[in-house]
């Protein structure tokens, strides 16, 4: 399975690379991921929507400028879908078995992601209805793809 992470902007926080970088070593075991950034754009603090709308079009030409027409998307969406770490793993799990074998998760910016973007998401994922840094949400997602392939494999590693 091959896993691609596209996510905008650069991941500056020294913490946060270190934990990303143990996880991508676990991972190695079961995937080949991959983590792909896109700029992010300048925004500045009062916008107007049609400036915060312009701002996510931008980012999402960029993030739909990493995806391949063969990929199944996962957008991380405040608005999208709660699962479980099992049913996670189950949906990995589910795609590679129907040949699926290419997945992205897509992180946005701080506005969010593009509705052009959202119109190519096979799945929107929501980790919680709170708001996390899209930084911050890299870490959180390479622990929960971990966890899942360990579920899959009846690893210990879950509780």
């Amino acid at each position: 399975m091959k896993i691609t992470i596209v996510s905008v902007g650069k991941l500056k926080e020294k913490y946060l690379k270190q934990g990303i970088d143990e996880y991508m070593k676990r991972l190695n075991a079961y995937a080949k991921v991959s983590i792909k950034e896109v700029a992010d754009e300048k925004a500045p603090e009062n916008m107007s929507e049609a400036e915060m709308l312009e701002v996510k079009e931008r980012e999402g030409e960029r993030i739909l400028s990493q995806l391949s027409a063969d990929t199944y998307v996962i957008t991380l969406e405040v608005n999208g879908r709660m699962l479980s770490s099992e049913q996670l793993a189950k949906k990995m799990d589910e795609l590679a078995t129907y040949g699926k074998s290419k997945i992205a998760f897509v992180i946005g910016g701080s506005l969010g992601i593009s509705e052009g973007v959202q119109k190519r998401s096979d799945l929107a994922l929501s980790f919680s209805k709170m708001t996390f840094p899209h930084q911050l949400m890299r870490l959180v997602l390479l622990e929960q793809v971990y966890r899942g392939f360990r579920i899959n494999r009846g690893e210990p590693y879950h509780k």
